[in-house]
């Protein structure tokens, strides 16, 4: 899949704060003005809210999987990380001006297939991947910075991935445990309201 470029990713971080602004400002969803390109392929996004400047967690929604048009996914995930996230009150209109933006375009996750679970300590990578478990009804996703910002180990990435599902931080070794993997392009703005740049991951 091909990368978004530079300019419409960060047009994706000014689209996801136009959303948050025009929904508190009249309660309706703005439609994207510009088309094209990756805005218009059906691709996996997440939009993370931070607060600035303490970095500390704000709000984060997304789809995994590319089920919508990326503009169009970038809407729905920038208001459902303002107002419908269980973890947090919605965001008000006073806090705009303290919270940053940061959108995550996903590639498509696939399955890791190992033999053993030891295997997944070889086969995932800090600093690259982002990680989804599945287990029985419960699943869980973390974004590939996630385990740069707490400088999590591979093992650690995986006890992590199962406890936002709700597991025994272990369950990844269970053979009935599905792992799989996913890239991310981030795009983040620096100061609130400013300008976006796309993040570099360490590798």
């Amino acid at each position: 899949m091909a990368e978004v470029p530079i300019s419409q990713g960060q047009y994706l971080v000014s689209l996801a704060r136009q959303a948050i602004e025009g929904y508190l400002a009249n309660g309706k969803k703005v439609s994207p003005s510009r088309s094209g390109g990756a805005l218009l392929e059906k691709r996996g996004v997440f939009v993370t809210l931070e607060t600035y400047p303490k970095h500390e967690l704000r709000g984060c929604i997304g789809y995994p999987l590319p089920i919508k048009e990326l503009a169009l996914a970038t809407v729905d995930c920038a208001l459902s990380a303002a107002f419908d996230d269980p973890r947090f009150p919605p965001v008000e209109k006073c806090e705009l001006g303290r919270l940053v933006i940061e959108v995550s375009v996903l590639s498509v996750p696939e399955e890791i297939k190992v033999k053993k679970p030891e295997e997944y300590l070889k086969k995932i990578k800090v600093g690259r991947d982002g990680l989804i478990i599945h287990y029985g009804y419960s699943s869980g996703l973390l974004l590939p910075q996630v385990p740069i910002e707490w400088n999590w180990n591979e093992e650690e990435f995986l006890c992590q991935v199962c406890e936002k599902a709700g597991l025994p931080r272990n369950m990844w070794q269970s053979p009935s445990a599905k792992i799989s993997s996913f890239g991310a392009q981030i795009f983040s703005e620096k100061t609130p309201g400013g300008s976006a740049e796309q993040k570099k991951l360490i590798r």
